[in-house]
């Protein structure tokens, strides 16, 4: 399904900030073609009939159930969707292996399992193997005889993950590594057979390792307990002096680290697709279970306290659901440029998650936190019903929690989306010191009077205003680290406010885009809901916007130099009043007329 036209001006990864895109240029999912629509449902059909029947036995590690539905999926040709047909995968595009994560997201901790075998198990084959250990191991992990796992976590070593212990070192007859040490948190640990390792050669140069289960020297810890994702097997991994065939190093010797960040990547805009998945699982349960339970002889659904709920779950779902489609069609668009200038399919699929790392911790963050949102909000629509272990939102609940640590934590995921930002514009891979000046230019000058025309030139303004904030909250700190008086590394709650206005001025300007684009096209609903959840979030947004920005701007301006970007921060949030109880009404009507999330 390689259709995909290569555009030359495709945005380049965090360019959004000072460059507009048109409806355009996104991928949206109510364009799916009839062969996404087949795949989308195999999957629907595979929860239906293969996951749910054994949901407990997944939850309770039974049966050996996890890789018996791993061997399904791979019946199904679902563990290479995403691979080259070489090796027996089906090379779908960016946006079908999206819509297949995003169809099994409500299966809960199995997720877990099937992220990590695809995703850190055996990109890294994919992306840094010798041809010889993709012939020997890709076609065995697409057809799911062999289950991948991933080992980078140590106990010294969680977010530092250079920090490592683990050793190996060379035989003197140069066949084999000696491995020592120990790794923790390792998911698909208790039935992997394959296990990408990160080790110190010599003591100090990070370097991957593919290890095969039956080792001598490699044994397991128990099952971890855990408070959620119970269905996930999660042990400690040791090494005692294993040895692993010297053919088996992954990459190169020191270069590790490409290896780890470079599978992160990809793995955080997984993270958020199953993530977003799992959310409107998640809503469909809360507007059925509103619309069934009596109270007051009424549905709790025609109260507004849990209409406010049912809505804001879901614009915040479709918002962020907005963004990661929009990601998915750069990363295909960029990976159809780079095969088409000679690139291999694994390394295409490498730069372009390379290109896109800022948008791919932008949604992480998003999707994991609108997510714990959603299932926080489904629990407290059950009442006392929803702590009881008789339902689904109780484990939904636990299992959402783990999504905001692992992958890199919010927290880590944040700092990277700055830094990266700061050093792709010292690079000069993106512009933002004449967009800076710019607005700076434009705060020094009297306000005019400024005509909005279009049907959403509103919010088309509230968008650019945004990233105008951004752009003198960013440039302003910048400015004040060269000439000394700030030093950003050490700067952390500044950083943080101004991750959190990149993630909402991407996140609503992808949410617009949609919006903007399915107001040309047949749809289930009238354009009026889109619209509502559009005014919302916008208005939502420039309200969390004002605050990180003023909160950054006192944290290292005072006097007349925070007085004009205080100005400033008045004149750039100006999104019109909107009567957020009408809009949201409207939205959780459609839900409660549905019966689940419909959009």
């Amino acid at each position: 399904m390689e259709d995909t036209v290569i555009k030359k001006d495709t945005l380049h990864g965090g360019q959004f900030l000072v460059r507009n895109s048109t409806p355009e240029d996104v991928f949206i999912p109510e364009e799916m073609n009839e062969e996404q629509r087949m795949i989308r449902d195999m999957v629907t059909d595979f929860l239906k009939n293969e996951f749910m029947p054994n949901m407990l036995k997944v939850d309770g590690q039974q049966d050996n159930i996890t890789p018996r539905l791993l061997d399904k999926l791979g019946e199904l040709g679902l563990l290479g969707a995403h691979m080259p047909e070489i090796y027996g995968g089906m090379a779908l595009d960016e946006n079908t292996n999206t819509i297949i994560g995003d169809a099994l997201g409500p299966a809960n901790s199995f997720t877990v399992s099937f992220a990590a075998h695809t995703g850190i198990g055996m990109l890294p084959i994919l992306y840094f193997g010798t041809e010889a250990q993709k012939q020997k191991y890709l076609p065995r992990l697409i057809s799911g005889e062999l289950k991948a796992s991933y080992c980078l976590t140590e106990p010294g070593s969680g977010s530092d993950a250079l920090a490592a212990k683990t050793r190996a070192d060379l035989s003197p007859d140069g066949k084999f590594y000696v491995l020592n040490g120990q790794k923790m948190w390792i998911t698909n640990a208790g039935f992997a057979d394959l296990f990408i390792v990160f080790a110190q050669v010599g003591g100090d140069k990070f370097t991957g390792f593919i290890v095969e289960r039956q080792s001598e020297g490699l044994t397991l810890g128990a099952e971890e307990h855990k408070l959620g994702i119970h269905g996930s097997s999660t042990r400690q991994v040791f090494f005692e002096n294993v040895k692993v065939p010297a053919d088996n190093l992954l990459g190169e010797i020191g270069k590790g680290h490409l290896i780890a960040f470079n599978a992160l990547n990809i793995g955080r805009f997984k993270l958020c697709v199953l993530s977003i998945g799992g959310a409107k699982g998640s809503i469909t349960t809360a507007v059925k279970y509103a619309s069934e339970r009596i109270q007051f002889k009424a549905p709790i659904a025609s109260f507004g306290a849990i209409q406010y709920k049912l809505a804001e779950q879901a614009i915040r779902a479709f918002a962020v659901e907005s963004a990661m489609y929009r990601v998915s069609n750069l990363l295909q668009e960029k990976k159809a440029a780079l095969e088409a200038e000679g690139h291999d399919f694994g390394q295409a699929k490498l730069r372009a998650a390379e290109e896109y790392a800022i948008e791919c911790a932008i949604l992480k963050v998003a999707g994991s936190e609108a997510l714990d949102f959603i299932v926080d909000e489904t629990l407290q629509i059950h009442g006392g019903m929803g702590y009881s272990e008789e339902g689904t939102s109780a484990r939904a609940y636990r299992d959402a929690r783990i999504n905001r640590i692992y992958e890199g934590t919010n927290e880590i995921n944040r700092l990277l989306t700055v830094d990266m930002l700061f050093k792709r514009a010292l690079k000069g891979a993106i512009d933002i010191v004449g967009p800076a000046w710019a607005v700076q230019k434009e705060l020094a000058s009297m306000p005019g009077f400024e005509t909005v025309e279009g049907a959403y030139g509103q919010e088309e303004k509230a968008v650019q205003d945004f990233k105008k904030i951004i752009l003198m909250v960013a440039g302003a700190a910048a400015k004040m680290q060269m000439d000394g008086k700030l030093n950003l590394k050490e700067e952390q709650m500044i950083v943080m406010n101004v991750a959190d206005l990149m993630i909402d001025a991407f996140v609503a300007e992808s949410l617009l885009l949609r919006v903007q684009k399915l107001a040309g096209m047949d749809k289930k609903h009238s354009q009026q809901v889109y619209d509502s959840m559009l005014k919302v979030y916008i208005n939502d947004a420039s309200a969390r916007i004002q605050k990180n920005a003023a909160d950054a701007l006192a944290s290292f301006a005072e006097g007349d130099l925070l007085r004009t970007f205080q100005m400033g921060l008045k004149r750039f949030a100006k999104y019109p009043a909107v009567n957020v109880r009408d809009e949201r009404r409207r939205i959780a009507g459609t839900l409660i007329e549905a019966g689940e999330y419909c959009f």
